[in-house]
C-alpha cells in the first residue's frame, strides 16, 4: 500500500473540529446505508445519518479503527479530504456510558405513555436512536 497518500479525515461541529487525522478508510452512515471512502476516491458530497463513523488507521503495519458516534449532517470529501459535518460527535473513548444507558432509559419510558403528541414522539425517539448508537459505538472502546 502507498503509505504517502492517505485520506485527511475533520470532524467538525458546531463547537469545532472534534476528530483531525490520517486514515486508509473512512466508512459512515448514509441515509442509503453505510459508505466506505478511500484514497482517491471521486468528489461527492452525500447526507449522514445518526450512526457510527468508523476511521481505519494504518501505522508501522499495524491496523486501528477509531469510532465516532455522530449525529445527522453531511460528508463532503476532495482531494483525500473526508470532510464530516454533524450537529454532534464523540469519539468512543469518550462516551459516558452510563448516561447513554439513563439517556436511552428516558426515552423508552417517555415513548411508553399514552399522552405524548406527535412532535414529542419524533423528538423521543432522535433522542432514543442518538442514545443506542452512543451506547454501540462506546463498545469499540479501547
Amino acid at each position: 500500500m502507498e503509505q504517502d497518500i492517505l485520506l485527511d479525515v475533520l470532524v467538525t461541529t458546531p463547537e469545532g473540529v472534534r476528530y483531525e487525522h490520517h486514515a486508509t478508510s473512512v466508512t459512515v452512515p448514509t441515509i442509503e446505508g453505510p459508505y466506505t471512502f478511500l484514497r482517491n476516491h471521486t468528489p461527492i458530497i452525500m447526507p449522514l445519518k445518526i450512526g457510527a463513523v468508523r476511521v481505519r488507521r494504518t501505522f508501522d503495519d499495524e491496523t486501528s479503527s477509531d469510532y465516532i458516534a455522530i449525529s445527522s449532517g453531511i460528508v463532503e470529501v476532495s482531494d483525500n479530504v473526508v470532510n464530516i459535518v454533524v450537529n454532534t460527535a464523540e469519539r468512543a473513548r469518550d462516551i459516558d456510558i452510563s448516561r447513554a444507558e439513563d439517556a436511552r432509559i428516558r426515552a423508552e419510558e417517555l415513548l411508553a405513555q399514552q399522552d405524548i403528541s406527535s412532535n414529542e414522539m419524533q423528538r423521543v425517539r432522535i433522542a432514543l436512536n442518538k442514545a443506542i448508537n452512543r451506547i454501540g459505538v462506546a463498545d469499540h472502546k479501547r
